[in-house]
C-alpha cells in the first residue's frame, strides 16, 4: 500500500493532523519509542544475519559446482535472478534449482547465452567453444528429450555425477562422440536438437 504524502494529498493531511502534545503527551510518546524500538531492534538483527548466513550458504553451494581457481572469481545468481555476488571473471554460478536435492552449476558466457536459449525454448547460437561445470552432480535428466520431467521407460533417464559440459559452434563436431551415458567417458546429450552438448565425467 502506497500512503500519499502530504504535499501530494492536502486533504489526507489535514484529515490525518494530530492535536498538538502536551508536555506529559510527548514524554510518554518517547518512553514508548524507545520501547518499542528496543523491543524490534534484536529481531530485526537476528533476522538480517539469518538472512545474511543463507545468501553466504546458497553462495558457498553454488560456488561448489566449479574448480577452485574458477570459483574464486565467478559471481552467483539465485533462480530468481538475484546476484548474490557479482562475477569477476565472467563466470556465474547457480545453486541447485529448488526441485531438485543437486544440481549447481558454473558457466562460462558461451553457456549462459546457451542456459537463456534453452530456458525460453528458442534457437541458440553458439559462437565459440562453452565450458560448464557440474562437480557436484546433477538431480538426473533424460539423454534424449532436453525438457523431460521424469523418468520414463523410453526416455534414457540418467543421473550423473560430477562432471563438465562442452558445447561447439558446430554440430557436426558431435559426430564420433558416442550418446551412450553408460559408456564410461564422455557422451553426447540431447543429440539432433539444438541444446546438444557434450557430457564429461570427472569421477
Amino acid at each position: 500500500m502506497i500512503v500519499p504524502s502530504a504535499r501530494s494529498n492536502p486533504a489526507a493531511a489535514s484529515a490525518t493532523r494530530l492535536p498538538r502534545a502536551t508536555p506529559a503527551g510527548r514524554a510518554a510518546l518517547a518512553v514508548a519509542t524507545l520501547l518499542a524500538l528496543a523491543a524490534l531492534g534484536p529481531r530485526t538483527a537476528a533476522a538480517q544475519s539469518s538472512a545474511g548466513s543463507a545468501t553466504a550458504d546458497v553462495v558457498a553451494h553454488s560456488l561448489r559446482a566449479a574448480p577452485a581457481a574458477i570459483a574464486l572469481g565467478a559471481g552467483v545468481m539465485d533462480w530468481e535472478g538475484n546476484e548474490l555476488k557479482p562475477s569477476a571473471n565472467g563466470w556465474v554460478c547457480y545453486p541447485s534449482p529448488p526441485t531438485v536435492d543437486a544440481g549447481a552449476m558454473c558457466l562460462d558466457e558461451a553457456w549462459a547465452a546457451w542456459a537463456r536459449a534453452y530456458a525460453n525454448h528458442e534457437a541458440v547460437e553458439i559462437d565459440r567453444v562453452g565450458i560448464a561445470y557440474m562437480l557436484q552432480g546433477d538431480g538426473g535428466a533424460s539423454n534424449i528429450d532436453p525438457y523431460a520431467e521424469g523418468p520414463t521407460p523410453d526416455n534414457q533417464w540418467v543421473r550423473g555425477g560430477p562432471h563438465l559440459m562442452i558445447i561447439v559452434p558446430d554440430p557436426a563436431d558431435l559426430e564420433g562422440v558416442p550418446t551412450d551415458p553408460n559408456s564410461g567417458g564422455p557422451f553426447v546429450m540431447w543429440k539432433g536438437t539444438p541444446y546438444a552438448h557434450i557430457m564429461v565425467p570427472v569421477h
